[in-house]
């Protein structure tokens, strides 16, 4: 008798991003009070955005900009008629116990993002994930739970209202990724999105970009979705993958132990890398929409739409095409370069001053970037201008300083900046390239080295770039490498 072994149901996981993203204007979407970020608790609030009695919300014109441009971006329909609704839900950093949101008719809808995976071999693949809408809303308080207590944890609770009435955009995605590596790049797509436009300056580590995960499993070939499950507390793209990841495992180890997987909001523990159950899921009819009586409907002109759309700039995605078509280079370089718009603009700056793209590319990546990090700096920062960039690769490619020669000369470049040709002649660092002056100094390394020598005759090939280093040491760096391979290469069989 011949036992079946078991079947083993392989599921997807179902992902959704909701983002929520600060707008960098400098006065909250309704009120004059400033919007940065780090005030004394408290300090920039006013009776609008407190709610008092007596008070009308009147809308920023930057935001409603803003908001549009990021919908534009994201290919979706600007509607030409939407509206302002209020929100119902009671909480103490919330001081109207309502928020002003949009609902059922939204600034923007039907658009999409694309992302683009690069491997360890560095090949692309891509893939479109819809938007459903984009809509504007005011921000909330922030509660800070202080004081400590071995049972109960927090003794008590502060708030600070400084955050309340800043300016966001709420993204929502449609359920079409299936993995935390998707929803992450997808974050971070979104995040070079609203910086390239300039409508946010999306740090995680200051809230300015928020993510909330919606994830269910299902057996793969199902159409009906799972139990969806709500993640949040997530401060950068590395832990909405890790959380993603963890949650996938539990909700599918959870059914195959027939357990209920339950509609909850959790939260990240980053500490214990899970998930734990914060509450129940609200669901729409929840927070009593109706429309918002203190601000009139959004109707936007087509002549207005067309001139923001006119001041788009090139977008991530589009530069990362241009790259890879017209300079050759990788999707991996490509991603990189393209990632911040001021190294993008770094990076053709120097291509407009003649630099080779690939060698640019490469020393931004590399040098520059490590610099970059280390300082704690932009590359808006340093005294290496894009052209001093373009003629320190001129200088590599006509062979007259080296790459060692280049990297050595790099640090005072970035500090003090200057002519890369004339900081060469001044300190006598052009290669040497004269065949008879390095066939000295070859000779000079073969006869103080006699065993070695006997030991590459021998066998012992890989000594040549013993002897190569040998001659860099009397050259002061400045033996041109691959002359000085190929000569002492014929020395050692001569």
């Amino acid at each position: 008798m011949t036992i079946a072994a078991p079947v083993t149901t392989k599921y997807e996981a179902i992902i959704g991003l909701e983002t929520h993203c600060q707008l960098s204007t400098k006065t909250k979407i309704f009120s004059n009070s400033s919007t940065e970020f780090g005030a004394p608790p408290n300090a920039n609030i006013d009776p609008v955005c407190m709610g008092l009695p007596g008070v009308l919300p009147v809308l920023n014109q930057k935001v409603l900009e803003y908001a549009v441009k990021a919908g534009l971006a994201l290919n979706c329909e600007i509607a030409p008629y939407s509206k302002f609704d209020r929100k119902q839900y009671f909480y103490p950093d919330l001081p109207k116990n309502y928020q002003i949101s949009q609902y059922d008719l939204p600034i923007a809808e039907h658009g999409w993002l694309e992302i683009e995976l690069v491997d360890e071999q560095g090949n692309a693949t891509r893939k479109r994930i819809g938007i459903t809408r984009l809509h504007m809303e005011e921000d909330a308080g922030k509660l800070v739970h202080a004081g400590s207590d071995r049972l109960s944890g927090s003794t008590y609770s502060l708030v600070d209202y400084n955050r309340t009435g800043i300016p966001l955009i709420e993204i929502v995605s449609e359920p079409d990724l299936r993995s935390g590596q998707e929803a992450a790049e997808y974050a971070q797509e979104l995040q070079r999105i609203v910086r390239y436009l300039g409508v946010s300056d999306g740090n995680m580590q200051e809230g300015s970009l928020r993510c909330d995960v919606n994830i269910s499993v299902r057996p793969v070939g199902r159409e009906e979705f799972g139990v969806k499950v709500e993640i949040k507390n997530m401060n950068s793209f590395s832990a909405i993958q890790r959380a993603i990841e963890y949650e996938i495992d539990r909700q599918i180890e959870a059914i195959n132990n027939g357990e209920p997987i339950y509609q909850e909001t959790r939260l990240w523990e980053e500490g214990s890398q899970r998930t734990i159950s914060m509450r129940s899921k609200e669901g729409s009819s929840d927070y009593r929409y109706f429309p918002e009586p203190d601000l009139g409907p959004i109707e936007v002109p087509s002549s207005q739409l067309e001139q923001w759309k006119s001041e788009l700039p090139e977008l991530p995605a589009q530069k990362r095409d241009r790259y890879e078509t017209d300079f050759g280079l990788s999707p991996y370089d490509a991603r990189v370069i393209t990632d911040d718009r001021t190294v993008a603009e770094y990076f053709e700056a120097t291509l407009a001053a003649g630099g080779d793209a690939k060698q640019a590319a490469n020393w931004i990546q590399g040098d520059i970037t490590g610099y970059l990090k280390t300082e704690k700096l932009n590359i808006t920062d340093i005294a290496l201008t894009p052209v001093a960039l373009a003629e320190l690769t001129g200088l590599i490619t006509s062979g007259t300083i080296s790459g060692k020669i280049a990297k050595d000369i790099l640090p005072e470049l970035l500090t003090q900046g200057g002519s890369p040709k004339e900081l060469v002649e001044s300190k006598g660092l052009i290669q040497i390239s004269d065949t008879s002056a390095l066939e000295k100094m070859i000779d000079e390394a073969i006869a103080a080295h006699p065993k070695e020598v006997e030991s590459y005759r021998s066998g012992k090939t890989k000594l040549k770039g013993f002897f190569v280093g040998q001659v860099m040491k009397l050259s002061g760096g400045r033996a041109d490498p691959k002359l000085t391979n190929q000569l002492v290469e014929q020395k050692l069989n001569g």
